[in-house]
């Protein structure tokens, strides 16, 4: 008993001591909420807890909100940020900048009386802290400048008076070096929002001399990565009097980081540059970045190859609006979108990494010593980049031992080479297996003998399946010329020429298919030949179109997916460039194959299959009637928003296809998507019955006998889903006005008010909320003319009285909320 009169004893104290804690802090609160926000900030701003300051800087914007009434106190609060800006703790004064623009803003908009807020109080803060010591307070205040430049919270007057000589004397040769490149790179980001005539005069001239800084290759890389950004600011003439000897500078720089930022922004430099120092000095400049003896230079170049070819098109053809990454803009519709662009940037780190490692040496090292620093175009590649399960169909064959393989040669029987008469036999065996959509490419590969794939090399494979889907790009192709394989190659040279471009630039891009390119420049070589595309072809014009035919093909036969899936992104923009004879001739066997692809190819092509679809013949068109039906067969079932894409594209195809065919082809599919599984594409669908109905009003007997199928397949569904969804169906018809009302009077307002019996309560709000809100709000079903009036008005009692609450309220009353796309989903079942 001891111990445990002790313990007591112990805790006792302990509740004692807790009791007086908790009494104290309670006092300490109780203080606090009596002093006034002037009071509390007076407390702890000169509070030696650096924490109670920061919560100072944090909270000046609700203590502004708090005083916001009286002038004197704003004007107080405002002196007290003065005072705070001294503080000697970095943190402090960082979370006091990130403040700063949230402040300026509420003094603009709710203090108009005091316009001297903050050029008074705010604006020599954000001064002073570009040149702070610390380097965080330093990027806040970068930052700060930026928002508010932006926010247009500064007068121009004092931008040009005091923000931009501090920035100019940050980039002083006395400045360190992470104060110089950070002043630049704020200075570039600057010059386009304060306008060429501040630039020419205060920046431009410190640009110039910042681009040929032989200590800090830092400092030019900044320089390089804004010049074209720099060039549109100033215009073509300063560009080429001034700038472009710098830019030729920057890209024969010992440092291949700043030879690769000029490769990325070669395009806007371009578009700053006359058509003739465009085509004589330009292209030649770009022809050396694409030889550099670096592989991140080259890949960057060819990158921009497409872009800077599109600056030669004329102004009136905008070909630069085709270099939309509308392909990566999908990410929602397919998972893997955002993996093809983590894959893009994996070469980036490795550069970065190089790129550091390099920092230190490359500043005292001459041109000839810093080329051997430069990544060799035989380096290594990458190990992810030598394999990606998005590059292949398959697994890589493993690589074999050189000494191992000879061991194990004579081991095992010698079997003959496949010569190309053998390969030709397997090709046309395999033909007839190439349209199943159950057969992928493995499968094709497992259909060979195991005597032929014994001695199938890797490169006889690749050769192998290219050719496989080579003829199956242009089988279909009636019109192709047999000759144009048994072209000389000076001939087929020749038949590249044209007069739109340098003929060097477009046969730079024309070997962007080389399968070479890949290993010595960039696995994506491909992809971004063929996303640059159709601004080549808006600029060489369709008179042109042989030069890029022969690429596009085999652009569209790749083995990588996301080539094929890039070019079935934009085959309606180029079926526009092209005119109808070249795309029923050149891009339908292709948009053909495009059809029978993976999912990830075929969502390119059915997002945009009503705009490729219009440009064809009237004739040509009819055909994919017959294909429209295989957009509801995916690789992966729970594909769900292929099939909602599919029903978006079908409402919109009804404008192109006769009364009939949208009955005999469409309709089918209509009434397929509106069974689906979830409720986003049914919702979609019932849209899409409704456009039909429009559709088909024109012809009566095709309308009957339609609206006769709605009733039978949905009114007297067994499935309540589907008696909902033919409420649905009748309330987008009335609101949309798809038929006239003596039609839905006479076929179906009979069905729909049998559904007032229905034994499912959500059927019955639907159809409450379908006779309140829409049929009641015509005068026609009001009018004793209608010979439905008296059963609409028996139903609306019956309903009125039913036992489900929901139901009795729609019925009774007319809700605030009357949009059909707000309630209406509020009562339909969801899968997802």
């Amino acid at each position: 008993f001891s111990d445990l009169s002790l313990l007591q004893d112990s805790q006792e104290d302990t509740d004692g001591c807790e009791l007086s804690s908790s009494v104290v802090l309670l006092d300490f609160v109780s203080q606090d909420e009596m002093l006034t926000p002037l009071g509390r900030l007076d407390k702890y701003i000169s509070s030696e807890n650096i924490f109670n300051r920061q919560m100072v800087a944090r909270s000046l914007l609700d203590t502004l909100r708090a005083v916001s009434e009286d002038e004197r106190d704003c004007v107080s609060v405002l002196e007290q940020i003065d005072r705070l800006a001294d503080d000697s703790e970095p943190t402090v004064r960082a979370e006091l900048m990130e403040q700063i623009p949230h402040i300026a803003i509420f003094c603009q908009e709710n203090r108009p009386s005091i316009p001297f807020a903050f050029s008074k109080y705010l604006l020599p803060i954000v001064v002073r802290y570009l040149s702070d010591q610390n380097n965080l307070v330093r990027k806040t205040s970068q930052a700060a400048l930026l928002v508010l430049l932006e926010q247009e919270l500064m007068e121009r007057g004092d931008v040009e008076s005091l923000v931009c000589p501090v920035l100019v004397d940050l980039t002083a040769p006395d400045s360190s070096d992470d104060v110089k490149t950070e002043a630049m790179a704020i200075i570039c980001k600057v010059a386009p929002m304060v306008g060429r005539d501040v630039t020419e005069r205060l920046f431009l001239p410190r640009f110039c001399e910042m681009c040929c800084d032989c200590r800090m290759f830092h400092v030019r890389k900044v320089c390089a990565a804004n010049f074209g950004d720099m060039c549109g600011v100033v215009g073509g003439e300063a560009t080429e009097e001034l700038l472009l000897p710098r830019f030729f500078q920057l890209c024969s720089d010992n440092v291949w980081g700043v030879r690769k930022a000029c490769a990325e922004c070669f395009m806007t430099v371009s578009s700053a540059s006359s058509p003739d120092v465009r085509r004589t000095k330009l292209s030649s400049l770009f022809i050396s970045l694409i030889s550099d003896p670096s592989r991140w230079v080259r890949q960057a170049a060819f990158q921009s190859l497409g872009p800077f070819i599109s600056t030669f098109a004329s102004p009136s053809s905008n070909a630069g609006q085709f270099f939309r990454d509308e392909e990566r803009s999908g990410a929602q519709t397919h998972s893997t979108d955002a993996e093809a662009v983590c894959a893009q940037q994996e070469p980036a780190g490795r550069e970065e990494q190089d790129e550091d490692r390099a920092a230190q040496t490359a500043e005292s090292l001459t041109a000839d010593d810093s080329q051997k620093c430069l990544p060799s175009s035989s380096e290594e590649i990458p190990e992810q980049e030598l394999f990606n399960s998005f590059h292949f169909w398959r697994t890589p064959i493993p690589r074999i031992d050189p000494e191992l393989e000879l061991l194990e040669e004579d081991r095992r029987p010698s079997a003959p080479a496949l010569d190309r008469k053998h390969l030709q036999e397997l090709l046309e065996n395999l033909e007839p297996h190439i349209d199943d959509p159950d057969v992928k490419g493995e499968h094709v590969l497992t259909s060979l003998s195991v005597e032929d794939s014994v001695t199938l090399n890797l490169a006889e494979l690749n050769g192998f399946m290219c050719a496989v889907f080579q003829r199956r790009v242009t089988r279909d192709d009636d019109d192709s010329d047999a000759s144009d394989c048994c072209l000389h190659p000076e001939d087929e040279r020749k038949s590249k020429q044209q007069d739109v471009v340098p003929q060097a630039l477009l046969e730079q891009y024309l070997s962007m298919t080389d399968p070479s390119r890949a290993q010595t420049v960039d696995m994506e070589i491909a992809r971004h030949c063929a996303f640059s595309l159709p601004g080549v072809a808006l600029t060489l014009g369709r008179q042109n179109w042989h030069c890029l035919r022969d690429t596009y093909e085999t652009l569209a036969s790749d083995m990588q997916w996301k080539v094929r899936r890039t070019l079935a992104f934009s085959i309606h923009e180029l079926a526009l460039i092209l005119g109808d004879q070249l795309t029923a001739a050149h891009l339908v066997p292709i948009f053909n194959s495009f059809l029978k692809d993976l999912d990830e190819v075929r969502i390119g092509v059915l997002k945009h299959l009503y705009d490729f679809l219009k440009l064809l013949h009237q004739d040509t068109r009819r055909k994919y009637l017959y294909q429209l039906q295989e957009f509801l067969v995916t690789d992966n079932s729970r594909n769900w928003r292929f099939r909602s894409e599919l029903a978006e594209q079908l409402v919109l195809l009804l404008e192109l296809y006769s009364a009939q065919d949208v009955h005999d082809y469409l309709r089918p599919l209509a009434l397929c998507l509106c069974t689906d599984r979830v409720s986003s594409v049914r919702w979609t669908s019932y849209r899409l019955v409704s456009e039909i109905i429009r559709k088909l009003s024109s012809c009566s007997s095709l309308l009957v006998s339609f609206l006769g199928e709605l009733v039978e397949k949905f009114c007297h569904s067994q499935k309540w889903s589907g008696r909902q969804a033919f409420a649905f169906v009748c309330q987008l018809s009335i609101e949309e006005e798809c038929l006239s009302l003596d039609q839905f009077s006479e076929h179906l307002l009979p069905p729909l008010l049998q559904l007032a019996s229905d034994p499912v309560p959500n059927v019955r709000v639907l159809l409450a909320k379908t006779l309140r809100q829409t049929l009641l709000e015509r005068e026609y079903f009001l009018s004793s003319v209608n010979c439905q009036q008296v059963a609409l008005e028996h139903t609306l009692v019956a309903l009125q009285t039913d036992v489900d609450k929901d139901v009795k309220y729609f019925a009774s009353v007319h809700p605030g909320s009357t949009r059909l796309n707000e309630d209406a989903m509020s009562t339909t079942s969801s899968t997802y």
